[in-house]
């Protein structure tokens, strides 16, 4: 059953990779899969754009009013079916994966489920921790325990 959801959900996953040394369009597409399957959300659709710092920058600064890039910023879309935008800066999560000691790709997942739980309503600004303790649970259950032993 799990395979005839995800492959459900597959054609409503919409990915753009706009920067070099960035997983590719179909991994990105199968970690988004796997995360809307644990986090219950398999009717949701949404699109993600990988880019750079200078892109991610110019987003932050007409969205948030922040002249500097940041990792991951979600738009929801407020529509039916449709949860919204995921943009992450790919070199932005190579520097905090380097520093965290786990690949990028690594980043990059967690990148998706932070910003996915944005999208499906959670804020972290005002919960308590409950949006990254449902983030490490969300990662740990898609893709199990990362190189450095966390989720």
């Amino acid at each position: 059953m799990r395979g005839a959801a995800m492959a459900e959900c597959a054609r409503r996953v919409e990915v753009l990779v706009a920067v070099g040394r960035a997983p590719t369009a179909a991994q990105v597409r199968a970690w988004t899969l796997s995360l809307l399957f644990e986090a219950r959300a398999r009717r949701a659709s949404l699109s993600i754009l990988l880019c750079g710092d200078a892109r991610m920058r110019t987003l932050n600064r007409e969205w948030q009013g922040l002249d500097l890039p940041t990792d991951v910023l979600s738009f929801p879309s407020g529509e039916p079916g449709f949860l919204g935008d995921v943009v992450i800066d790919v070199p932005y999560a190579a520097r905090q994966a380097k520093r965290r000691g786990h690949p990028v790709s690594r980043e990059v997942r967690i990148l998706l489920a932070h910003g996915l739980l944005h999208l499906l309503g959670y804020d972290h600004e005002t919960d308590d921790g409950a949006m990254f303790r449902l983030q490490r649970r969300l990662v740990l259950a898609a893709f199990g325990a990362g190189p450095d032993g966390v989720p």
